[in-house]
């Protein structure tokens, strides 16, 4: 659904180091929020989910069949009951938002970027530099500015 705030797609940018970023984007507003996992674990995954999603708009958690995803019951109860809805084996289109997002992402840290070697700051700074981008999809608005107008007409 792409008429209201709080649909998330989820998935994780993996690399050759076990860290890893993991990115959720909002299927209306295109916002990207997430952050650096330490491993690509379901325990590391799960806690950079909570980190990301407390306290924003959420309705549903879309992720792929990842292991990676594992712990998504946990996640669930943290974050008050959020239905996850996961996409069917092999079929990463079930989630555009999310991947056309990851492929942003892959101009700032190629295929083969060494994740351990990243900070925290640095994966945020990438991620508000997508999040101010203009996107021909969204009317040459950047995903915070349709967020923000989201946000405040709800």
């Amino acid at each position: 659904m792409r008429s209201r705030l709080g649909d998330r797609e989820d998935d994780a940018v993996v690399g050759p180091a076990p860290a890893c970023p993991v990115t959720m984007t909002d299927r209306a507003s295109r916002p990207l929020v997430g952050g650096r996992a330490r491993a690509h674990s379901s325990a590391e995954v799960a806690k950079a989910e909570v980190r990301a999603l407390a306290g924003r708009p959420l309705e549903t958690v879309t992720p792929d069949r990842g292991k990676e995803f594992a712990n998504h019951r946990e996640v669930s109860r943290a974050l008050g009951g959020v239905p996850f809805y996961f996409c069917q084996p092999h079929h990463p289109w079930q989630k555009p938002t999310v991947e056309n997002t990851n492929g942003l992402i892959r101009e700032f840290f190629p295929k083969g970027a060494d994740f351990s070697r990243v900070t925290d700051e640095e994966v945020q700074e990438v991620f508000e530099k997508i999040n101010d981008r203009p996107r021909k999809a969204l009317g040459f608005r950047t995903a915070n500015e349709v967020y923000r107008e989201m946000l405040h007409s709800a």
